[in-house]
């Protein structure tokens, strides 16, 4: 909108004008109504002429001086309008500035001083929907400091962060989107295994090798961890929001709040039948958080009274990984048996010792904050067979030809008194209580069947490979010499004759006539 003060002038001028050019437009009416003598009218179209020239000669005059005047007045009027803006803040106006850059320049300055206070947090200045509508108007001047101060008193700062949340809860907040990422991904390498690859600087590789032998390296399993997924838990989100710079948490601060979480302490009195796996069931925790808190424990043991350390952290976020981990193992040669009908039974001879041979079993294994969830065998792979160790084994029986292996002489038995010194004397076997049928230790041919001093009634038997067994205080005897018995053939009931004080059995065994103690035999 354009506002012309100075029209006035012009207006007037042309006013003056026109009623000076209608007074001679009036006298020279009058001359002509009269009638002119003869004198006269010989010279009235002269006179005419000449009256007229005037009046015409005037009004151009005055056409071009008011010309003159309407452009310079036009000149001053606009050399004297200025240009400005009206300042609307969300459609109410504020008032007038000269420029918007005015209001930027107000805006970046504080912006900058709100920064200042707070470098390391993202600052916005608020200033809602700002818009201008130009205007203009002669010698106007629009009110840019009280605008501007009036600006500067509706302007709001506040931070912008990043909140993470759980499952829908927030946990903090945090000064940019980089930085809740930065923040997860320690969270994830805090329970992802690192890999590594082991170099032995000893081992030397020969430069002569074959492409098979290369090939064939490439494609064998080595042992070690890979690591094949990493996930959280629980819903993960980061959204941008407005807030105060005072509620906005270090990037530690957030990781601790992640990671550790509340703490629930915990103490448990250990009762009758308790184990570490039964406390953790009911307290469904995992047993490695009791080892973890009670250092004393070991193998399992623990006794009723004992107080444990149950605190466990409730984190906020869960990181669940899933690695496969690759061992190598040794397979032991197999054994082949060859028979052979001339050596005895009990004989063997080595044909070829075997070679061990190697595999690999890949296992996939689930962890949860580092804890062992689940583990499962997914592959198993041959590296190396096994070739089998040969061995050649008598078949031959000979009669009353023991094996070597002894069974107890009673079914159900207890001993009741040990092999060794005993009140003074060298007690030379064992005395067993149990079943009353007494039967052969092992394979043998009987060689006495008697009665011996201190014994009472025994039996002894020879086993053909440098073993003799001795059964006393025999009540009665159910074999003779020279019978061959196999292990287990009954040859007398238990009794309690010779020197002996109840009934039981005395039970000897001898190795190439030197004493043995039987219970290293049964």
């Amino acid at each position: 909108m354009t506002d012309f003060r100075g029209t006035g002038r012009i207006r007037k001028a042309w006013n003056t004008s026109i009623q000076f050019f209608r007074q001679f437009r009036t006298q020279d009416s009058k001359g002509i109504n009269q009638q002119p003598s003869a004198a006269v009218q010989a010279t009235s179209t002269t006179t005419v002429a000449t009256n007229y020239k005037k009046p015409i000669i005037l009004a151009g005059g005055i056409i071009a001086i008011l010309a003159a005047v309407g452009i310079g007045g036009i000149q001053y009027v606009k050399a004297n309008t200025n240009d400005y803006y009206h300042l609307y803040m969300n459609g109410t106006e504020v008032g007038t500035v000269g420029s918007p850059l005015e209001v930027g320049a107000l805006l970046e300055q504080k912006a900058s001083e709100a920064q200042q206070k707070t470098p390391d947090i993202p600052i916005m200045v608020e200033s809602g929907q700002l818009t201008y509508t130009s205007t203009s108007a002669y010698k106007g001047n629009p009110d840019t400091q009280q605008t501007l101060a009036k600006l500067e008193g509706l302007l709001t700062t506040h931070a912008i962060g990043v909140e993470v949340k759980v499952n829908g809860k927030v946990i903090g907040i945090v000064k940019s989107q980089e930085a809740a990422d930065a923040v997860l991904a320690r969270v994830q390498s805090k329970y992802a295994p690192e890999e590594k690859t082991e170099k032995d600087s000893t081992k030397v590789r020969a430069l002569a090798f074959s492409p098979e032998e290369e090939k064939a390296d490439e494609n064998t399993p080595k042992a070690g961890k890979e690591l094949t997924d990493v996930a959280f838990v629980e819903k993960v989100e980061t959204d941008a929001v407005s807030t105060s710079p005072s509620d906005i948490v270090s990037d530690n601060d957030m990781y601790k709040l992640l990671v550790e979480g509340t703490i629930k302490p915990t103490k448990y009195t250990v009762q009758q039948g308790d184990c570490v796996g039964c406390i953790a069931q009911k307290f469904d925790i995992s047993p490695q958080v009791i080892y973890k808190n009670n250092k004393g424990i070991e193998d399992d043991m623990i006794k009723v009274g004992d107080v444990l350390d149950l605190t466990v952290r409730q984190p906020e976020l869960s990181v669940r990984t899933t690695e496969n981990l690759t061992e190598i193992v040794t397979i032991d040669p197999p054994t082949e048996v060859q028979k052979n009908d001339d050596m005895r039974v009990g004989e063997s001879k080595l044909i070829s010792a075997g070679v061990s041979g190697s595999k690999s079993l890949t296992y996939k294994i689930v962890k949860e904050n580092g804890y062992l969830i689940s583990e499962e065998l997914v592959d198993q792979q041959v590296i190396k067979e096994a070739i089998p160790t040969v061995m050649m084994k008598g078949t031959k029986v000979i009669l009353g030809e023991g094996t070597g292996l002894f069974s107890s002489p009673v079914s159900g038995y207890t001993v009741s008194s040990t092999f060794g010194q005993r009140w003074g004397r060298m007690h030379k076997g064992i005395d067993m209580t149990g079943s009353k049928t007494i039967t052969a230790a092992d394979n043998g041919v009987v060689i006495f069947a008697g009665t011996k001093n201190g014994y009472g009634n025994v039996v002894i038997i020879d086993h053909k490979n440098g073993y003799e067994t001795l059964y006393g205080h025999l009540n009665s005897i159910s074999v003779s010499v020279g019978d061959i018995l196999e292990k287990g053939d009954t040859l007398g009931v238990m009794g309690n004759t010779g020197r002996s004080f109840g009934v039981h059995l005395h039970f000897e065994i001898h190795k190439d006539g030197e004493l043995q103690n039987p219970l290293k035999y049964l």
